[in-house]
């Protein structure tokens, strides 16, 4: 062969390979959500970009350019609901107050609650308490004795009502009294809580971890052990835990470079399962049904009324039994994240309410009966952490809280229960039940002609707006003020445990549209023709250009943070 043969062989070649590595690539870039969700490098850049500014008293009340007797009124509402709020909760406030300097979670969810514009002004007038004293059925009570209808579901892990689980934790802590905190060895009622979480799970081994987040890790560390491969899928929008690989965005200080974000519910995500052949797992949050594609919504993130979301139980059920049949063809493991969704569908979890089986499947908040834990259940063959052939060659992983006698003490009552005849009425027509009662909410909201209505996954929910705002995220303080108690992302998620009766949701929807009423009142909710998403998107984009030709720490005082 000649030399001019040999280098045009050897040059067809490599214009092969390169348009093939050119080929996957955009593949993976079409199965990417048009999103900043859905383009970490993106989102990471776009927010060390993002300059910080803030709305003086005057701008703060008229940032969607209103009439000056609307931002009276709006002023007029705001230091009044605050008054109420300095009166009410002054003692849960002032005891608030004494640690929030030295608490960095606190000082985290205080300053993201709304917008960071607002985020100063609204601070210093509303003090958001961290102190509860008693629960009690669907309710907590504050340290001023105030009571509220408690719509933070303890963030996942209140699925039965609080009563439900002190009494776990009280009896499950006699049951292993005479042990106490041995660590290594386990209790007894350990053996039931395995039989039984295997029993559920309907998968082969089990393995305990401190938080559903260690969970989540051992489940792609086995995964990416028995593979051989590298890299693990995740959907845009959806949360798996605070842990590098998984916050592969806006939040991880590191990139994930071994992290493929992918559309949910989409086929060019498929397509790239089928044709990469370095994808160890992926991973799926059932929570994202609600919402796919979406990052969990809060109220910080209410800049206009875009938010959006919808259920459809048919639709995500047949999209995750292609991804099974993808995984089950490619030897990809299937990982179902239930640590947030647990047993809230149904008494087997998202794999019994959806039809679909995976390989791996995490547990974690209410499965411990209120205490923490995180659980790991997957086939023997992606459970196992060392080779036969190859005694060195291990995967490595022990907590040393893993199976603390209290923790097995309250998730054997809990597991227990899950069979009795109370719950399991819980359970009946569960679906109907939540889907009427949100369509009995947006009825009444509707007819008194407010703008917003609530989406459900069963008894989880959220508020969506339906017309152009930039103080939405004000609903939560009328909420708070109305008697409902709501996590840090406010009206982003409403958890009901469900032991909620017909008479307290009554008492709950009024306590909304109440509240709605009145924030409708005071002129938050001003409407013009001008107004639109589109038109409030680009009046921050031209704030944010303002901000980096002349930085701003608000319109009259620049350097204040």
């Amino acid at each position: 062969m000649s030399k001019a043969i040999l280098l045009y062989v050897v040059g067809a070649c490599a214009l092969g390979l390169a348009l093939r590595k050119l080929l996957v690539r955009l593949q993976l870039s079409r199965a990417k959500h048009r999103s900043l969700a859905g383009h970490s490098r993106m989102a990471r850049r776009f927010a060390s970009l993002m300059p910080f500014y803030e709305y003086d008293e005057a701008h703060f009340f008229r940032a969607d350019a209103a009439p000056e007797n609307v931002a009276a009124a709006r002023r007029e509402g705001f230091m009044r609901l605050a008054a109420v709020f300095a009166e009410r909760f002054r003692e849960t406030a002032d005891l608030t107050e004494e640690i929030v300097d030295d608490v960095s979670d606190l000082q985290f969810t205080s300053r993201y609650r709304v917008p960071f514009q607002f985020s100063r002004f609204v601070r210093e007038r509303f003090k958001a308490g961290a102190f509860l004293q008693a629960s009690s059925g669907v309710t907590v009570t504050d340290l001023d004795g105030n009571q509220f209808f408690d719509l933070t579901g303890s963030y996942g892990v209140n699925v039965f009502g609080y009563d439900f689980y002190k009494d776990c934790i009280a009896r499950g802590s006699e049951r292993v009294r005479d042990l106490g905190p041995v660590l290594g060895a386990y209790h007894p009622v350990a053996a039931y809580n395995i039989r039984r979480l295997l029993e559920i799970s309907g998968l082969e081994e089990v393995s305990f971890h401190m938080s559903g987040t260690e969970a989540v890790m051992q489940a792609v560390r086995l995964a990416r052990y028995h593979t051989s491969r590298s890299h693990l899928v995740r959907f845009c929008g959806a949360y798996h835990g605070w842990w590098g690989d998984v916050q592969p965005g806006v939040g991880n200080p590191i990139a994930a470079r071994e992290t493929y974000t992918l559309k949910d519910m989409d086929e060019a995500a498929l397509k790239v399962l089928r044709t990469r052949r370095d994808i160890a797992c992926v991973l799926v949050n059932p929570l994202q049904a609600l919402h796919p594609n979406v990052s969990a919504p809060g109220d910080s993130t209410l800049v206009d009324s875009g938010r959006s979301a919808h259920f459809d139980r048919a639709a995500y059920s047949a999209w995750l039994h292609k991804l099974r049949a993808v995984c089950s063809e490619r030897g990809i493991v299937l990982i179902f994240d239930e640590v947030f969704v647990g047993f809230r569908l149904s008494p087997g979890g998202a794999q019994e309410y959806f039809g679909v089986r995976a390989d791996m499947v995490t547990y974690g908040k209410t499965v411990a009966g209120g205490l923490p834990v995180g659980v790991l259940c997957g086939r023997h063959e992606f459970m196992r952490r060392f080779r036969d052939d190859r005694p060195a060659d291990v995967c490595f992983a022990r907590g040393t809280f893993n199976a603390h006698p209290y923790v097995m003490g309250a998730m054997f009552e809990f597991l227990k229960r899950l069979d009795s005849e109370p719950i399991q009425m819980l359970y009946r027509d569960l679906d109907h039940v939540w889907n009427s009662r949100a369509g009995s909410l947006n009825e009444r909201l509707r007819a008194a002609q407010l703008p917003l209505q609530v989406a459900n996954l069963s008894s989880i929910w959220t508020v969506c707006y339906r017309q152009p705002s930039r103080y939405n995220w004000m609903l939560q303080y009328y909420l708070r003020a109305a008697g409902l108690a709501l996590s840090w992302v406010g009206t982003g998620r409403l958890i009901f445990s469900l032991n909620y009766t017909a008479a307290d949701f009554e008492a709950v929807g009024d306590a909304i549209v109440a509240a709605a009423r009145a924030m409708q009142a005071d002129g938050w909710w001003w409407a013009s023709p001008q107004l639109t998403n589109k038109s409030i998107r680009r009046s921050l984009v031209r704030e944010m250009l303002q901000a980096w030709r002349s930085p701003i720490g608000s319109m009259s005082s620049p350097r204040n943070k």
